[in-house]
């Protein structure tokens, strides 16, 4: 079903013609490579007689090879045939020759991106439920009551759209005092996997989304870039809780950079896409100087995952493919070796560093170690201090007297004090309107 003609030198272009890559994606294209081939049929080299009858003339100076296609039968197996009609009747049958199946670049599947983004959304479900606004908060001050025990702590006390702090802290957020105190290590990979809010989930998701469909083996790089964020996050902020995945996907980001790196020589318009790679970075890192929002998580996670990425993302050189798939008789020049010097040396460096820092972070934090002692300037990488907002963010303490049904508030850290109608508070609706009055 359709024929095409090549000549001598076009036989076997994957052996000359360059591989086409596209920026930021780690799958390269190989035109001719990836064909399955399939012992030549007995007939293959002859003519029928009807055929060899109609042809004149010597034979053409370079045989050529034709191509055939057959959509029906063989899937789509290709055959060369030699063209040469007078002289294929004339001679016998050659033997058949083998080709080697090539399987080098095959097919992945993201699956793992949808997974990880259906365990975030279904966390944060349980998590609202667990927290139960209605029950748990003061009586009519939930957002989107409509919801049930699914409706938002309010507006002045997450203005994400979400729970409360005490239910973060029940379903597992990064709190250093629990990890440090009662031994709690696992909360610095459970609070990748928790969210501040509605607002907050939606927008680390489309991030994971867009980020990871680009990335093969993103599972490890996942999940240990959101324990190195965790890690780092809790060395220098001890005084407040922190959640969410942005640890983990700065980490697929440094990831994204390294693999350019590493693959350098395999790739086009690598120029381009390196500054483009560069200019979301820091955009993103640049946003992290806000306040209440955790960028030694971000650092953390992108130091990790650009380390892990000349690990797990190195790829072979495109000349050592090209000499051990290519047909006998065709392989090209002197032998190459499988990765480059470079490679190897960023290799075994990274995997030393990314050792050795996450083991001496996680013992000087199991020590109690309080990183901003040894850098007085580091907190300036997480929030810098503006006319317009202030980086001094403490924990809302609130002393409280039940008196019958009235409860008396006083925040520690400004002296505001109120009064409330609420008999038998909870500590979770105590900690609310605490939160409320301090904030």
């Amino acid at each position: 079903v359709g024929e095409k003609q090549l000549t001598a030198p076009q036989r076997f272009p994957f052996l000359t013609a360059s591989p086409q890559f596209s920026p930021l994606l780690t799958t390269p294209v190989v035109p001719f490579s990836q064909a399955y081939h399939r012992p030549l049929p007995p007939t293959a080299g002859r003519v029928p007689p009807q055929q060899s009858a109609m042809v004149k003339g010597p034979p053409p100076p370079h045989s050529e090879i034709q191509i055939r296609t057959n959509s029906r039968r063989g899937n789509g197996a290709i055959h060369p045939v030699n063209s040469d009609s007078a002289a294929a009747a004339a001679q016998p049958a050659h033997p058949p020759q083998s080709y080697t199946e090539v399987k080098h670049f095959k097919k992945w599947v993201t699956w793992l991106i949808p997974c990880f983004v259906v365990a975030n959304i279904v966390m944060f479900i349980i998590t609202m439920y667990v927290n139960n606004c209605p029950k748990n908060s003061v009586s009519d001050s939930c957002v989107a009551r409509f919801l049930g025990r699914f409706s938002f702590q309010p507006f002045k006390e997450n203005p994400l759209l979400g729970p409360s702090s005490a239910t973060l802290q029940k379903m597992g957020a990064l709190d250093v005092n629990k990890v440090v105190k009662q031994h709690q290590g696992w909360r610095l990979l459970s609070c990748n996997w928790l969210h501040g809010g509605l607002f907050h989930v939606l927008a680390n998701m489309l991030s994971l989304l867009v980020i990871g469909i680009r990335l093969v083996k993103i599972g490890l790089l996942y999940v240990i870039s959101g324990f190195g964020g965790s890690l780092l996050s809790a060395l220098f902020i001890q005084g407040n809780i922190s959640v969410g995945a942005s640890g983990a996907l700065f980490g697929l980001l440094g990831a994204m950079l390294s693999e350019l790196i590493t693959n350098w020589s395999i790739y086009a318009n690598k120029v381009a896409a390196f500054i483009t790679l560069m200019l979301i970075i820091v955009i993103n890192l640049a946003v992290g100087i806000l306040p209440h929002v955790d960028n030694f998580a971000h650092l953390g996670g992108f130091i990790t995952g650009f380390l892990l990425g000349f690990v797990f993302l190195i790829r072979p050189q495109y000349g050592w493919f090209n000499q051990r798939y290519s047909p006998p008789g065709f392989a090209p020049g002197r032998p190459k070796s499988k990765f480059k010097t470079y490679q190897c040396i960023l290799w075994i460096g990274s995997l030393i560093l990314v050792v050795a820092g996450l083991a001496v972070g996680l013992a000087a934090l199991l020590r109690g170690v309080d990183a901003n002692k040894h850098c007085s300037w580091c907190h300036y990488l997480s929030c810098v201090p503006t006319g317009r907002w202030s980086c001094k963010t403490q924990p809302a303490f609130c002393s409280s007297i039940q008196s019958g049904t009235q409860l008396n508030l006083t925040c520690s850290s400004n002296g505001k004090s109120g009064v409330y109608l609420l008999p038998d508070a909870s500590s979770s609706q105590i900690q609310g309107l605490c939160q409320q009055l301090c904030g």
